[in-house]
C-alpha cells in the first residue's frame, strides 16, 4: 500500500524553537513522516509540502491547490493524507469531500511535535491506518484522536483538548483500537463531485451570524463584494427581523444554516426573519451542515453554477 502525505502546515508542523514571538509552521511533510517510523509497518509513505500556513490562515485558494494534488495523485497512490492546522481543518476536509473521489484523510494535531505528549504521531498514524480499510476506498475523512469522522458533520468542538473534533449530529464513523477499526456506521461519500475552481479565481462567500439584536448592517456591508452569503441562523434557521429584511433585499444566493451544534433547518416561523418567511424568497436556500461547511459548499456550487443542486428549497 502506498500513501502520500500532502502537508500544509498547522500545529502538526509547528515548532517554537528559536522564536521570540510564538510557534509557527516549520516542518515539511517529509519531516513529519520521518518522525513516525511505525508508519512503515502499514504502508509505503511518501510526502510533499504544498503550504506552510497555520490552520487559521488557510484560504480557498490553498484548498484548491491541495484538491488538485489529491486528484493528480489518484492513479499513483492508494490514498492521500493531508496534514493541516486544526482551526479550519473541517472546512478543508469538506472542500476535498466535495471535489475529490479520494480516498483522502485529513488530520493534524493539538500539540506541536516539540511539546510533551504531542498527539501528532498518533494522529498521523491513525490517518494512514484508516486508509488501509476497504471502507475508506473512496471519499474524504477526518482522522483525529483515534476517531474517523465525516467532513459533512464534523466540527472543531474544543480549542485545546486532544479530542477536539466531534460530530454532534451523527457521531464518529469509526474508532481505531490498537488492532483494528471498529465501525459505527458506513461512510456515505457524495454521489457527485463539484469541479475544483481555479485557485486564483474562486467566488467570494461571506458568513454572517444572527444573534440577539443583530441588525442589517453586517449583511449590507458584505453583499457588495460577495458572490453569495451564508447566514448562521438561530435555532431552525431563523434570523432577527432586521437581518431577515436585508436577506429579502439581496440579489445573490443566500444559504441559511443553523449555528446550533446539531439538528436540521426547517421553516416553522412566519415572522420577519423566521425560516418560513425566508423560505419564500427565490434566492434563499437552506443547509443542514455547519455554517462553515455550508460556506465551502456554496463557494464550490457558485463556481460550478449548481447552487440549486446542493441546497434545499422548502415549499411554502
Amino acid at each position: 500500500m502506498h500513501v502520500h502525505v500532502v502537508a500544509t502546515g498547522g500545529t502538526i508542523a509547528s515548532t517554537a524553537e528559536g522564536s521570540e514571538t510564538g510557534a509557527a509552521p516549520a516542518l515539511s511533510g517529509a519531516d513529519l513522516v520521518e518522525a513516525v517510523p511505525e508508519l512503515e509497518r502499514h504502508a509505503e509513505v511518501t510526502a510533499e509540502t504544498v503550504a506552510t500556513r497555520p490552520g487559521f490562515d488557510v484560504s480557498p485558494a490553498i484548498c484548491a491547490r491541495v484538491a488538485r494534488r489529491v486528484r493528480d495523485c489518484r492513479d499513483e497512490v492508494d490514498g492521500v493524507v493531508v496534514t493541516h492546522g486544526t482551526d479550519t481543518l473541517a472546512e478543508t476536509a469538506r472542500y476535498l469531500e466535495l471535489t475529490c473521489e479520494g480516498p483522502v484523510v485529513v488530520t493534524g494535531s493539538q500539540r506541536r511535535p516539540d511539546e510533551p505528549a504531542s498527539d501528532a504521531p498518533t494522529n498521523l498514524l491513525t490517518a494512514v491506518r484508516a486508509l488501509a480499510d476497504e471502507r475508506t476506498r473512496r471519499g474524504a475523512y477526518v482522522a483525529f484522536d483515534e476517531e474517523l469522522h465525516a467532513p459533512s458533520t464534523v466540527r472543531k468542538a474544543h480549542t485545546c483538548a486532544l479530542g477536539a473534533f466531534r460530530s454532534p449530529e451523527a457521531g464518529p464513523l469509526a474508532r481505531l483500537t490498537r488492532r483494528r477499526i471498529r465501525w459505527h456506521r458506513d461512510p456515505s461519500p457524495p454521489e457527485t463531485r463539484l469541479p475544483i475552481p481555479d485557485p486564483g479565481d474562486q467566488p467570494t462567500v461571506a458568513l454572517v451570524v444572527s444573534a440577539s439584536g443583530v441588525g442589517r448592517e453586517a449583511f449590507d456591508a458584505v453583499v457588495t463584494d460577495a458572490d453569495g452569503v451564508v447566514v448562521a441562523g438561530t435555532g431552525l434557521g431563523n434570523t432577527t427581523a432586521a437581518l431577515g429584511r436585508a436577506i429579502a433585499d439581496a440579489d445573490l444566493p443566500v444559504v441559511i444554516a443553523s449555528r446550533c451544534h446539531a439538528g436540521p433547518t426547517e421553516p416553522i416561523y412566519g415572522t420577519p426573519g423566521g425560516a418560513a418567511t425566508l423560505a419564500g424568497y427565490d434566492h434563499v436556500r437552506f443547509a443542514h451542515t455547519t455554517p462553515w461547511a455550508a460556506r465551502i459548499e456554496l463557494l464550490l456550487a457558485i463556481a460550478a453554477d449548481r447552487v440549486d443542486d446542493h441546497f434545499e428549497r422548502f415549499d411554502t
